[in-house]
Formats: structure tokens, sequence, C-alpha cells
């Protein structure tokens, strides 16, 4: 790998291990999977985000199968205090920071601010709590706030990288700073964009923040730009994603296809930086079990890696079956089938779609299938709650077929992707971005079972890695309700007949689905790695142009 230039990286939040939940889901799990792997392949990248006091919801089923919200304090163990005087201003309030470096899981460098006196502790109270305001001001001090850390430290920085909108602020400040000179605002922009790059992570448009330029100034978010000039930078109202777009020299979506959906979703956005794609990847060594590693272990022949990778796949699924069993009471065959499925309860992904003709489900309950759902939805999502509830009620009516597992974690989510036999996806395709739960699955040898979306197109062979659930339909809008019906009992029967007709069979037979897992674990291992992701970013996005 070509040497790298010096980055900065900028995320909201880090998932780095379960007992540190400064994450909320996919995007931290992929930035601590970023920093882990910038850290083994000794790439000079420091990471910047917020420490949060209670982290995000720890997520119960309380009574009449109720979603409870709870808060727990966010241990300070794994952080050491950093001697360092930064402070940004909200609401016209000067507010000091404190700066915390990880000590645990990465050997990278990453500092988390928060500030320092107790009143103005309700900015960084829990990760996307609150509202506009909260945001907002979390925004300033992770944007702000972060490039005079690194201006009080001393950094040399050559590259800015906004992991997704809420970085942005970071942009505005090193424009306020003229960082890299240039006197008007066109030519401070044309100066800093050589040494900015972005990554936007949703084609929904609910994911990418708008806020209201009368807001961010009662706030302090606006650095005393004027009203044209912040709708120079990212329109009126202020858009962050379209503010990444043009201060940044290149942009990256997180898989092919979801580069296709964004250049078509900003395309209109003049001054916009070019979009490619660098697909996602998982930390190998976080996600994938040793006992898959040490079974294909070069130096053994064929048939004692298939024993040695069955025996460890069984071996993960009693883990799996033992913690179902522990929580739930209900105890799942090893010998049936276990379909998995775990991510944040968000309507799209369509966590019930499975569930939706009691017959055709009848029929896999009879054929052996098990479900195993978790998830985790945002403690303001009431539609999210509703679906964990569906999810909840079908393991109540449908006993020793289908359970769920409460408060959906890096622990949990370790657990199901080993421990299940397949990974079900199954969003309103071209909705999920890139989607890492399934390249953790395949490479523990836990073929998937998805929509042609996210990464999937790139890492499907139908009946060799996984199956797909069909073929896309050009005439399918995912943005129209009214053809929402339409779409899901079609994805549904597709969904029935590649488990009835393929799946299953091949379960039955032992050679067949070990060749399955060896070729899904082949597939993954590299290729969705975050050690390929990195090398792809240093080599595509970080250097020089």
């Amino acid at each position: 790998m070509q040497p790298s230039p010096r980055v900065a990286y900028f995320c909201m939040e880090y998932g780095l291990d379960p007992t540190f939940p400064i994450y909320a889901g996919g995007l931290g799990i992929l930035a601590g999977d970023h920093m882990k792997s910038a850290g083994d392949l000794h790439v000079p990248l420091i990471g910047v985000g917020l420490f949060w006091d209670e982290g995000y919801t720890r997520q119960l089923i309380g009574a009449k199968h109720a979603v409870v919200d709870e808060y727990p304090k966010t241990p300070r163990d794994a952080v050491r205090r950093v001697d360092a005087r930064v402070d940004v201003t909200v609401r016209g309030k000067r507010v000091p920071l404190r700066v915390w470096k990880v000590e645990r899981f990465v050997t990278s460098t990453l500092y988390l601010l928060e500030p320092e006196r107790a009143d103005d502790r309700w900015i960084t109270q829990r990760l996307y709590g609150g509202g506009e305001d909260d945001r907002l001001a979390q925004e300033i001090v992770l944007g702000v706030g972060g490039v005079r850390l690194l201006a009080a430290l001393g950094e040399k920085i050559d590259v800015y990288h906004f992991n997704e909108g809420h970085a942005v602020f970071a942009g505005l400040e090193l424009l306020r700073r003229k960082a890299f000179g240039g006197t008007s605002l066109a030519e401070r922009m044309e100066l800093l964009r050589p040494h900015v790059v972005f990554t936007t992570h949703t084609p929904v448009p609910a994911g990418n923040e708008v806020h209201d330029v009368d807001v961010m100034r009662k706030l302090g978010a606006d650095l005393d730009f004027t009203d044209d000039e912040l709708e120079h930078i990212g329109g009126d109202p202020f858009s962050m994603t379209v503010a990444g777009l043009r201060l940044a020299r290149l942009a990256n979506a997180v898989a092919e296809l979801h580069g296709e959906t964004a250049r078509e979703m900003w395309a209109e956005v003049d001054g916009a930086a070019p979009i490619i794609s660098i697909t996602n990847g998982v930390h190998a060594p976080t996600w994938q079990d040793a006992r898959v590693r040490a079974a294909l272990s070069a130096d053994k022949p064929k048939e004692r890696q298939d024993r040695e990778l069955w025996a460890a796949h069984q071996a993960m699924k009693a883990e799996l079956l033992d913690e179902i069993e522990q929580r739930t009471k209900h105890r799942l065959s090893i010998d049936r089938l276990v379909i998995g499925f775990a991510r944040r309860a968000a309507a799209y992904k369509r966590a019930d779609l499975i569930l939706g003709d009691d017959k055709h489900l009848k029929k896999l309950f009879e054929r052996g299938v098990q479900l195993v759902y978790s998830g985790k939805a945002h403690p303001r999502d009431t539609a999210g709650k509703a679906l964990v509830g569906r999810l909840v009620d079908a393991a109540a009516k449908h006993r020793g077929h289908v359970v769920f597992l409460e408060n959906y974690d890096m622990r949990v989510g370790a657990l199901m992707t080993r421990g299940a036999d397949v990974w079900l996806n199954n969003p309103r395709r071209p909705l999920e971005a890139s989607g890492t739960s399934g390249m953790k699955a395949a490479m523990n040898g836990v073929p998937n079972v998805s929509i042609l979306d996210g990464w999937w197109p790139e890492g499907c062979q139908h009946g060799v890695t996984g199956w797909k659930i069909g073929d896309p339909d050009p005439d399918d809008d995912p943005f129209d309700e009214k053809d929402e019906a339409r779409v899901d009992k079609r994805d549904r029967a597709l969904l029935y007949e590649v488990l009835e007709r393929e799946v299953l069979p091949a379960y039955a037979e032992r050679a067949t689905w070990l060749a399955i897992m060896r070729a899904s674990i082949a597939m993954a291992q590299w290729k969705f790695s975050s050690d390929r992701m990195i090398e792809d970013y240093v080599t595509k996005v970080y250097a020089p142009r």
C-alpha cells in the first residue's frame, strides 16, 4: 500500500467494543472498524469524536411488550484525559471542552470531546438525543471543537475526512480560520477543497440533515458567515450533505450500487465533488471467529478443514442457542436451520417481511426453520418501536419457531453473525446503502439470503456464495407508499421460494452446505474487510490528486 497523507477522521459515533457504548448502529461500527484497520495498517490517521455521557439507549422489552429505553452512564475506564485547551461557542456562551484519548480497543489515535462544565454537559448527554438544538450543539463540538483540538495539539493534517454530514461544521471552521489561505469565500473554498473528503451514507432523504439558517444562528453554528455565504456552502435551508459535497474535492458512497444512487440523488447540486464508491468492510479480527480461521488453515487437507469448519460452526451455533435459552427460556434445535436477522429497526429494512403470510410461514416451520431476531429502534422513532413490537408479538405467537433478543448491541451482533445458519436481509432496494452485518456473517461461513441491495450485488454468486431474493425491477419506486404493498407481496413470495426450493435442500446436504460456507468465507475475507477498505481510501481517496 502506498504511503498515506496525515488524515483527520471525524465521526459522531464509534463502535469499538460492547463495553463502551458510544455508538448507535452501523455508522458507528463502521467508524470503529475504520479506526482499527487504520491502526493495524499503520495509516497516519487521527479520529475525532464525542464522549457520550450516557451513550446510546439500552433498549429492553417491558410489560405488554412495550419498548423501554434506559440510559446507564458510559464507563470511563477506557479513556484518559489529554491536556489540551479547547472551547467552542454555543448559544453565545463559551463552552470549554475537555479531551479524552481512547486507550483500549484501537492502536490508532482517537480523541473524544465533551463539555468541561456540568451545566454544558446536556450537549453530549446522549447520542442522537434531544431535538434540533441538541444536534446542532453536538455538531459544533464535533466539527468546530475537533478542528480547534487538532490545532491546539499542533497536528499537521493533510486531509480532513468528514464521515457523514455531522462533521461538516469542521469545514466551516477551517474556512473561518482561512486554514489554507484565500480572502474571498470562493477563494477559501477553492484552497480548502484539496484537503477535504466526504463520505455519504444514506440514500434515505430523511437521513440527510437540513437546518434552518435562523436556528443555526441561534446556536452559533453559522460561525458568523452571512446568509448568502451559508447558502453558497450548503443551500437554504442549510443541507449538511450539500455542504459536505461542496467543501470536498472528492466524495464517496459506501457500495457500488449506492454510488449510482448517490450520484443520481445529488446530480443537481452545483459545485459538488464527484462521488465514487468505496465499498464498506468489516474488521476481520473483531468479527470473524478465530475458530473459523483455524479450521481453514492452509496446512490442513480439505477433508480436515471441512470437519473442523462444521465443528466450529456448530459450536458457535450452540453458543447462540445457549444465549437464546438464557434470555427467553426457549431452546431452539441445533439440527434445524436458524435464520438470523439483526439490524436497526427501520421500516425500509422490512424485518417482518417473512412473517407476513401465515400459510407459507407454517410450511417453513414444518420444515424446521427457526427465526432469530434482534434490533434496536431510535428512542424517538415510533415506527421503529412499533416494528420491534411486532417482532416481539411474533415471538410470542410462534413460540419455539421465532425468538427476539432485546438490546441489540455489538455482543449480540457477534453471536448472531457467527451462530446463525443463514443471514437474512430484505430492504426496499436501493435504500440499503451498504449493510455490514451480512459481511460479518459471510466471513463466519453464514451465507446471505438477500435482496440485491447494498454490498450484496458485489458479493452474490447465486447458489455459490449465498442467494439473491429475486432480481431488481426498474419499475419499483421505494418512495411510493402506494406501491409498497405490491412490492412487499412480490418480495415475500420470492423469499419463500428461494428458502423452500434452494436454501433448505442445500442445508440438507452437508457437503453442499460446506461448499457454500467455504465460498462465502473466501468471498468476504478480503474483499469485504476493513483492511481492503482502508487500502482503497488511502489509494483512491486520501492520496493527493
